[in-house]
């Protein structure tokens, strides 16, 4: 491969090396600019720029550096490179629970990712999160297994029911869900909240994903929660603002949309036996 692994190796295996093709991608510097920058050392930072002009990633521009054609390509490339491991790196752990199945999903399709798990310290660490996503955002529009679980239940139905609150939530859910939704809770309340304005109840009987994922549209993100009902429930909540993502997320909401059905219609019909 002509040196490539060695040349990998040299940049990758110092800190400071990323660090300054970084902070001359932003422009030139002279070398105290860049060692407050980098927190390198001076001679480590004579070092790094000899390296760097020697391979003709850098060049002297009076008394500071700046990165030539080649030396921009260099820290293009690495900085893709470092975001897309940013991005494996936090995914990594929850991959078994993406959606790897549904058409169109792809790794690809995530340019941020923030993603929150439960721990021993903080067992509802993602319901929180959850639960501040919903009460922040102004339109939610969800698919899946729904919101189950009391505390974003009472949330959400709180919003449902407030007059002044300028809020709409869409969800589609699978009938047996829904039905599940009202065994737990007041029918009552949750009828009520449903005839509101601010919440449209959709059902469809096929979607491919049976109690797994839910799928949500937030005004400024999208999140997908991961759940497993054998081992605990709610496994991770993962959001991201990827256009990319949100492109996907809108075309595999109105794929649904369009074949799903409002929940009186369903109930006229005799198809929720729970709320006769």
């Amino acid at each position: 491969m002509d040196g490539t692994p060695d040349d990998i190796e040299f940049l990758v295996a110092s800190d400071h090396r990323v660090a300054v093709l970084d902070t001359l991608a932003s422009g030139p510097n002279d070398r105290d600019a860049l060692r407050s920058a980098t927190g390198a050392s001076s001679p480590t930072m004579s070092r790094i720029l000899t390296d760097f002009e020697n391979r003709n990633w850098v060049e002297r521009e009076d008394r500071g550096y700046q990165l030539t054609g080649l030396g921009e390509f260099v820290a293009d490339r690495l900085r893709e490179f470092v975001d897309a491991m940013s991005i494996e790196h936090q995914l990594r752990d929850v991959w078994q629970w993406l959606p790897h199945e549904l058409d169109g999903f792809s790794v690809n399709l995530f340019t941020d990712v923030t993603v929150t798990r439960p721990n021993a310290g903080h067992p509802d660490k993602s319901t929180k999160r959850r639960i501040e996503l919903i009460t922040e955002t102004s339109t939610w529009r969800g698919v899946g297994v729904a919101m189950l679980g009391l505390r974003t239940l009472e949330t959400s139905f709180d919003r449902f029911l407030d007059q002044h609150d300028e809020f709409h939530c869409e969800y589609i859910y699978p009938p047996e869900v829904f039905d599940e939704l009202l065994s737990w809770g007041d029918t009552e309340t949750i009828m009520e909240a449903a005839d509101s304005d601010s919440y449209t109840v959709l059902l469809h009987e096929n979607l491919p994903m049976e109690d797994r994922y839910e799928i949500s549209l937030f005004d400024d993100c999208v999140t997908i929660c991961c759940y497993d009902h054998e081992n605990g429930g709610l496994q991770a909540l993962i959001e991201t603002t990827s256009s990319d993502m949100r492109t996907w997320a809108e075309t595999y909401y109105e794929q649904f949309r369009t074949e799903a059905h409002p929940l009186r219609d369903a109930y006229e019909h005799g198809s929720l036996q729970s709320l006769e």
